[in-house]
């Protein structure tokens, strides 16, 4: 199967993407799904039955136009140039201008001179003919396929409310001297009237209202398009000999080594192989501090250096970074449609025809019972006005787009709108403890002294002789020593004792650093107080290391897996959405009942085999609880498949962000809650919008068909519909995370 995302231009509504999306679907072995509000088809089809030319062959012959992704790339380079709102813009502002004098001097009896309509009528026509034009080629595109869309509705209510207004003038008796006219709220029957301001106003407000639609989505999708824009766009390579070339980075490639100067943009996914300087990570994932990186830490593309000279080996190049990666996951879930969609879709494709029959009945209603033609005609143009879908076809894909697109600026990835469902329903949250909860690396938690020793001094001396060892154990008390004491000292005669510790000489002293095997083999004995520590960290799960020398015991260094800063504060945003935390581990109880009490989780499951987390996640979903799950590891994997709703943490494995529904980019456990508030929020907002578009067309067609509502008051509010329900999406773009976003650096 190929997949292939094509850019579609002529859509104008809801209906139109539909009709495109039944056209694609029946050719063999393709499955595709249009998106009005991205305009653009996601296609998968078996290139062995079906050709990308077909593809475009079959969008054509549905009466619109598609591109390659080639050749949509090199048109949208042209029109960055242009903005592609500037012709819409241009004929909003030309029928703008024509059709305000024709609403006043119809609505206003005062400024209706002698032979007005005459001038009221060369005012409007240019409107009527040229500035609706768009809806009227539409719609006789729409003709020669036999279908129907909203611009069908447009096109026929504009076009009856000019035609009508031409044979009364020509015909009729509104042509003659002296003739007024006056503006009713609700029309009158049997009343001559002329539909010139309706033609003219209706046609303005429906450009001003796909004006701003078309505004409103490009905005909707800046946040995709910045996303995209954030790589470098040249890179300094490092030949074998040491010398620098400036290179576009489209020509870098795996293997490569290149360089990264303070302020410099990381210009792909890489290892730093020399250098030492503080990284920001912001514009990929939300968080606000420099992240500090050293030889052998990875780092990734369109992060900027913010302190020293970095040399890095590229590892992945193009489509295969975490930029490329995001990007397309963002996109994947923009271009998808949440299930309540389908209903909306469904209804948009039959609305059409249901709404010209019911603007052929009102007329005939009336005719029939015989109210005035007039009244009649201005009933059956008000339905064909009012009804128009298309709020229902922006209402789920903006606030996709939106939802989505604030969602990646803060490093949340949402990878497809089913998921939203899910985040709605979630009632358990089970979470992986070693990577998820905890940092999955080891540090230093307590040091206990004994009488008369200081902390400092214990570990400057017992610190410089495990910086001599690469023991995780070992690492992480080093690491301690170093981060407060700054420098350690030189140690000499190093020994490593094979699972018991280290030993060698600190500025003249003996040390032993171990198990406490070790110091009894010096000789040693641990005094009752440290001995009860070491004793009290142990039932806790954690490592316990004795430190001597000089023949006494100086301390006992305590060593776990430490607790992320921000887990406690988690947990707690977790439970006031009404989830109920699990913590699952495969260590031993003590340990997780001692990790659980920290961040404030009741419920442990602790001792489970890597293969048995699936398991646990099934017999929770047994007993009735709709689970989701967090987790970072390769093991972890299985169980967020079968998790209905799977988040990882995006410091973990590909297998893992693979297999998970929402990705947290920063590896932050509060951006899990964030992740569930960010969907939770854009569903609510595509239901308000469904309901809005759905209440309105189904309050305002009685009004319409009874005679109750002008055409222009109708053109108005279809317009205003639109615009309100693309507006109501955007205020997603002020969603606030719970951790401080990246523009709040301290």
């Amino acid at each position: 199967m190929q997949h292939v995302e094509l850019p579609i231009e002529g859509m104008t509504c809801a209906s139109c993407a539909n009709r495109i999306e039944r056209k694609l679907n029946k050719l063999e072995g393709v499955t595709a799904s249009v998106n009005y509000a991205t305009e653009k088809a996601t296609v998968d089809f078996d290139d062995a039955a079906v050709t990308p030319e077909d593809l475009l062959a079959s969008v054509e012959a549905a009466g619109y136009r598609a591109t390659l992704p080639a050749a949509a790339a090199e048109t949208a380079a042209e029109a960055e140039a242009e903005d592609p709102t500037a012709p819409l813009r241009r004929r909003l502002i030309v029928s703008a201008l024509l059709a305000i004098p024709t609403v006043l001097l119809s609505m206003i009896p005062a400024l209706q001179f002698d032979d007005w309509q005459w001038l009221a009528l060369q005012l409007a026509t240019p409107v009527v003919l040229w500035g609706a034009w768009p809806f009227h080629r539409a719609a006789w595109q729409n003709l020669k396929h036999a279908t129907a869309t909203m611009d069908t509705l447009v096109s026929v209510g504009v076009l009856a409310a000019w035609l009508w207004s031409v044979y009364a003038l020509w015909i009729g008796d509104a042509g003659m001297t002296g003739m007024k006219m006056a503006f009713d709220l609700w029309p009158e029957a049997g009343e001559d009237h002329l539909y010139l301001e309706v033609g003219a106003a209706v046609t303005t407000f429906l450009l001003a209202g796909r004006y701003f639609e078309a505004r409103a989505k490009r905005r909707a999708g800046a946040a995709l398009h910045a996303l995209l824009e954030l790589g470098a766009k040249d890179v300094a390579v490092l030949d074998a000999d040491g010398t620098e070339r400036r290179v576009p980075v489209e020509q870098l490639h795996v293997g490569d080594r290149f360089v990264v100067r303070p302020g410099e943009k990381v210009a792909t996914d890489g290892v730093v192989e020399e250098g030492t300087s503080a990284v920001d990570q912001s514009l990929l994932t939300g968080e606000s501090v420099p992240v500090e990186k050293h030889p052998g830490d990875e780092v990734a593309g369109a992060t900027v250096n913010a302190g020293g000279r970095l040399v890095v080996r590229a590892t992945k190049v193009g489509a295969d970074t975490a930029l490329a990666q995001i990007a397309r996951l963002v996109t994947d879930a923009q271009s998808g449609k949440a299930p309540v969609q389908r209903l909306a879709d469904r209804i948009s494709g039959v609305f059409v025809p249901i709404v010209i029959a019911l603007a052929v009945a009102t007329l005939g209603f009336w005719l029939g019972t015989g109210e005035g033609t007039e009244f009649a005609f201005t009933a059956a143009v008000a339905v064909l006005i009012i009804a128009c879908p298309c709020a229902l076809g922006l209402a789920t894909p903006t606030a996709l787009l939106v939802g989505t697109g604030r969602g990646a600026q803060l490093g949340l990835l949402i990878k497809g709108p089913e998921i939203l469902e899910s985040t709605r329903r979630v009632d358990t949250i089970v979470l992986d403890k070693t990577g998820t909860v905890t940092t999955g690396r080891m540090g230093l938690v307590d040091v206990v002294l004994a009488p008369g020793e200081d902390r400092a001094e214990v570990l400057r001396i017992a610190g410089a002789v495990e910086d001599a060892s690469e023991h995780p154990v070992a690492q992480a008390i080093a690491k301690a020593a170093r981060d407060e004491v700054a420098a350690l000292p030189a140690v000499e005669s190093f020994a490593n004792r094979e699972g018991l510790g280290v030993e060698g000489v600190v500025d003249g002293h003996g040390v032993q650093v171990g198990r406490t095997a070790l110091v009894e083999d010096w000789g040693l004995a641990l005094p009752e107080a440290l001995a009860e520590a070491k004793r009290a960290a142990e039932a806790q799960g954690r490592t316990a290391v004795v430190a001597a020398w000089d023949g006494a015991v100086r301390a006992v260094l305590v060593v776990a897996d430490t607790v992320k800063p921000t887990s406690a504060e988690a947990i707690a945003s977790l439970r006031k959405l009404g989830l109920r935390p699990v913590l699952l581990t495969g260590d031993n109880e003590a340990t997780a009942r001692a990790v659980a009490a920290e961040v404030g989780i009741d419920e442990v499951i602790a001792e489970v085999l890597p293969a048995d987390k699936v398991e646990v996640v099934k017999r929770l979903q047994a007993e009735g609880r709709v689970v989701a799950m967090a987790g970072d590891g390769v093991n972890d994997a299985p169980a967020l498949a079968q998790a209905d709703l799977g988040l990882s943490i995006g410091t973990g494995t590909d297998v893992a962000i693979e297999a998970s529904d929402l990705t947290l980019v920063s590896g932050d456990l509060r951006a899990a809650a964030d992740a569930i508030r960010l969907s939770r929020s854009t569903l609510r907002t595509i239901k308000q919008n469904l309901g809005w578009a759905f209440g309105y067309t189904l309050a305002a067609l009685p009004l319409a068909a009874a005679g109750l509502l002008n055409p222009l008051l109708a053109g108005a509010a279809m317009a205003l519909s639109s615009v309100s329900v693309v507006a109501n999406a955007l205020r997603l773009r002020r969603f606030q995370p719970l951790r401080p976003p990246a523009d709040e650096r301290p």
